[in-house]
């Protein structure tokens, strides 16, 4: 037998360390060749290490969250060959280090709800605990009963059978309720019995209807993804001095355009607002320089740059990932519809490369569906400022002398204000309000 040890490669992202995310194996586990081994997670990305041998698991690096230095040992694979191996760091029998790939994340399973049964679909079950069908003989020679463990020794009991359907038993589990303590007219246990056993009957041991079922604390290491974001906000509010702004922008104009484009858009993607934003930003921006810049707090160097390459906050299951729409000012707003959609889909399921999810010059975040009337999002360092659009909603408002229904949006930005001066950042968001509200100027050179 030898032991191969594969070494943590390097990625090609310029990095130094990375962090297990996850294992994929145990001690004693036999591996095939090319079978995943632990996810790995470096600045930008998380990658799949896959086994370049066969053998069997005998030493890991360590736990989730430990930091493993590049070219460190990884895993201690005992593989059918002879020899000591590399292991010892000798460098003969070392296979190359297979190439990292994005591991997709894993999609959320949503339980489904057990809906109400037909009265007929009614399950007869047996009461007695399950050694009761495989009793013995009781002619047979049996140990005594006093040396029985008590469960064994308490299934000898005979209970009643219990009528009742699948979702009324979920239900009385869920709410911890005794079924064989049901009383029923005819034996068969339904939902009006169980709401009035829980209203009138129910004794102590049993939650009333209504109140929430206690659940036990529960401590969750932060790491991976979470550790990341932690780390990024906790500097990025540690060194930036924020401020917010928010304005009312009257949008009904630009919905009722938006509408005319998407019934009228043939096979290309429906618009959301998001597009129509992105090129009032794109357009406003070279008046305000300031606004679409990074700054290296170390250099003492802002950089103002003439393309905006726009990160767009994403909510995934491992956390917010923020890819980025490269040259967004040269692109319509079909073609922004588009980035948007593929950008999120490949940050969602683990595909997003690691250029796409670096280099932002601005952000722009939403929360989309929960909307909101106000937020003060905080900035992606070292960009010195981050665009957040809120909530649509209609609501009367007086044009003219006249009370008239209006689709209003707030709009929030935050700056560091030791690059942006707040009168910079409003007069930026009110360049925005005034395409927005005139919408045809969107499409106007």
């Amino acid at each position: 037998m030898a032991r191969f040890t594969f070494r943590l490669p390097d990625i090609g992202e310029g990095i130094s360390e990375a962090e297990i995310v996850g294992w994929h194996v145990k001690l004693g586990d036999v591996v095939s060749e090319d079978q995943p081994l632990a996810d790995m997670m470096t600045d930008k990305a998380t990658v799949e290490m896959e086994s370049p041998v066969a053998g069997t698991v005998v030493e890991l690096a360590g736990e989730p969250g430990d930091q493993i230095a590049i070219g460190g040992m990884l895993v201690v694979i005992e593989t059918a060959g002879e020899g000591e191996g590399e292991g010892e760091g000798e460098g003969e029998g070392e296979a190359d280090a297979p190439a990292a790939t994005p591991s997709p994340s894993e999609d959320a399973i949503a339980a489904e709800t057990p809906g109400e049964q037909m009265i007929d679909d009614v399950e007869l079950v047996d009461s007695r605990a399950p050694a009761q069908a495989g009793a013995q003989d009781p002619t047979r020679d049996t140990p005594n009963p006093g040396f029985l463990p008590a469960q064994e020794h308490e299934s000898t009991q005979i209970k009643p059978v219990i009528l009742a359907s699948p979702a009324v038993r979920a239900r009385a589990k869920d709410l911890g309720v005794d079924l064989s303590q049901v009383r029923t007219v005819d034996g068969r246990i339904r939902h009006a019995d169980l709401d009035a056993y829980l209203l009138y009957g129910a004794g102590e041991g049993y939650r009333a209807a209504g109140r929430s079922a206690t659940r036990a604390d529960e401590a969750v290491k932060v790491i991976g993804m979470r550790r990341r974001i932690a780390e990024n906000m906790a500097a990025s509010k540690r060194h930036i001095p924020h401020f917010t702004y928010v304005e009312e922008i009257d949008v009904t104009d630009l919905e009722a355009m938006r509408g005319d484009l998407n019934a009228n858009r043939g096979d290309r993607p429906k618009l959301t607002m998001l597009p129509l934003l992105i090129v009032a930003l794109c357009k406003a921006l070279p008046d305000f320089p300031m606004i679409n810049a990074r700054y290296d707090d170390e250099a003492g160097v802002v950089t103002r740059h003439g393309a905006v390459h726009l990160g767009m906050a994403t909510q995934t299951d491992a956390g917010l990932m923020v890819p980025v729409i490269r040259d967004a000012q040269n692109r319509n707003v079909w073609q922004l519809a588009s980035e948007i959609i593929r950008l999120a889909d490949a940050a969602r399921s683990g595909k997003a490369k690691s250029e796409e999810l670096s280099g932002s010059t601005l952000t722009l975040t939403s929360l989309g569906p929960l909307g909101g009337i106000a937020t003060t999002p905080v900035i992606n360092r070292p960009e010195v400022a981050i665009i957040g659009p809120n909530r649509v909603i209609e609501r009367p408002v007086i044009k003219d002398g006249e009370i008239v229904a209006a689709k209003l949006m707030n709009l929030s930005i935050s700056c560091d204000h030791r690059v942006v001066d707040g009168w910079d950042a409003a007069s930026f968001v009110q360049a925005i309000r005034k395409l927005l509200e005139t919408p045809v100027l969107l499409f106007a050179d």
